[in-house]
């Protein structure tokens, strides 16, 4: 874990059962008598995970922690890491552990596997260092292209980056160049960034990626937590790190953990139902209300830009050493909906969403799931509706196409409708 300013050993895992078994296979954690000891109870910052507060005794599960699932590489990166193990690409379970000690070294947030960072460095071995222009980056220059591979990267991404689509995370330094994050000293870092790729000729995949930066304009329109900007250069998306801060006293890594870790489940594509999230939202949130609207306010979000995959992979919480635990800021808001798998709405709401849910009912089921008053979620929602209505119009300036917009359109009209008449 990444504390005051350094790397410490926090805690143990180790696989009691088959390990062949994979996330599934049964396991035993324990956090050091020294963490435990100075950090007794707590679940924001230096838990690993909320749902395993820092405590004296060891916790024992039928299957892997569910943050470690967190810092497992999957997609595009996992099949690179694979091959470069050289592991069987269908490899299934069985290949999770390996990848877990090869591809957690430099995840997103404030943990790692030791083993895995150990490895990372004796694979960058006596590879050089060097920095690269954006315009560099973009155009997957022969230099650049050489340089991930001579760090067992083939543009996969950065150990632990998770997704479909070929990632990697960079990090910007003082003379404005462009460095594999876990090769520059954060005494050098101004910006991090993670860099996502387009993949294959399929214009809709191209598309999805060349949408997200004006939904996430979309997503500020509509009144959700945003970071910054993306920026589209080339088939690649630069995507601003919100879970890296630069400041005088040097960088700040922020716990970020999914919403799959939070409910604990060890599994991916998991689809909780948001009833199920948004209990566990309350009850770890510091300001719960304030968290269960934004929550809310995002499927709003999701529903009117046609984001179907709206998994626990795509929302996280961010938990911070004082005290601080919210919802991360938005990430993966994308026209999912051109998709040429054709996906459906993953995560429902328990009652009343056939995929397009009854705004009325989510209210209630809301305060059902939460034991909360949430006296102001139909006034933030109401206040959404006039947003919504102007949305088609906004999408367009903002360069959405006309035909995606024309076929969001009637459900637009409709959630426009109903929210007003909360």
């Amino acid at each position: 874990m990444f504390a005051a300013g350094e790397w410490v050993d926090v805690a143990g895992v180790e696989v009691t059962g088959d390990i062949r078994l994979g996330i599934q296979a049964p396991t035993y954690a324990a956090y050091t008598l020294t963490h435990a000891i100075d950090n007794l109870e707590r679940r924001d910052a230096p838990a690993l995970a909320w749902a395993y507060p820092v405590q004296l005794v060891a916790f024992s599960r039928a299957t892997w922690p569910a943050f470690l699932v967190d810092l497992l590489p999957q997609g595009y990166g996992r099949g690179e890491l694979l091959r470069l193990l050289g592991l069987p690409e269908a490899a299934a379970a069985e290949a999770d552990w390996p990848l877990l000690l090869a591809g957690a070294g430099n995840p997103i947030g404030h943990l790692r596997i030791k083993e895995a960072h150990e490895w990372l460095i004796e694979r960058s071995g006596n590879a050089p260092n060097r920095g690269f222009t954006y315009e560099e980056v973009a155009a997957r220059s022969d230099d650049f292209t050489e340089l991930l591979a001579s760090h067992g990267m083939f543009v996969a991404g950065s150990s632990g980056v998770q997704g479909e689509w070929p990632k990697i995370l960079l990090t910007e330094a003082r003379d404005g160049l462009l460095y594999l994050d876990h090769t520059l000293a954060d005494e050098l870092a101004t910006r991090h960034w993670l860099v996502k790729f387009g993949r294959g000729a399929d214009p809709a995949l191209a598309n999805i990626l060349r949408l997200e930066a004006p939904y996430m304009l979309l997503a500020r329109a509509l009144g959700l937590r945003v970071h910054g900007d993306l920026q589209l250069r080339r088939r690649a998306l630069f995507v601003p790190r919100f879970d890296r801060q630069v400041t005088s006293n040097g960088v700040i890594r922020l716990a970020q953990e999914s919403l799959a870790s939070l409910c604990d489940i060890a599994e991916f594509g998991a689809a909780p139902l948001h009833n199920l999230a948004l209990e566990r939202i309350a009850a770890a949130a510091s300001e719960p209300e304030h968290e269960v609207v934004e929550y809310v306010k995002r499927d709003v979000a999701n529903l009117v830009l046609g984001n179907k995959d709206n998994h626990s992979r795509n929302t996280a919480i961010q938990r911070t050493w004082d005290g601080g635990v919210r919802l991360s800021p938005v990430f993966d808001l994308s026209a999912m909906i051109l998709h040429p798998d054709g996906i459906a709405r993953r995560m429902r709401w328990a009652r009343d969403d056939g995929g397009a849910p009854q705004w009325s009912s989510v209210v209630t089921q809301c305060r059902e799931a939460t034991g909360l008053a949430l006296t102001q979620l139909p006034a933030e929602l109401r206040s959404m509706a006039a947003v919504i209505d102007r949305l088609p119009a906004l999408a367009i300036a903002e360069g959405v196409d006309v035909d995606i917009v024309t076929r969001l359109q009637p459900l637009i009209r409709d959630v426009a409708a109903q929210l007003a008449s909360l």
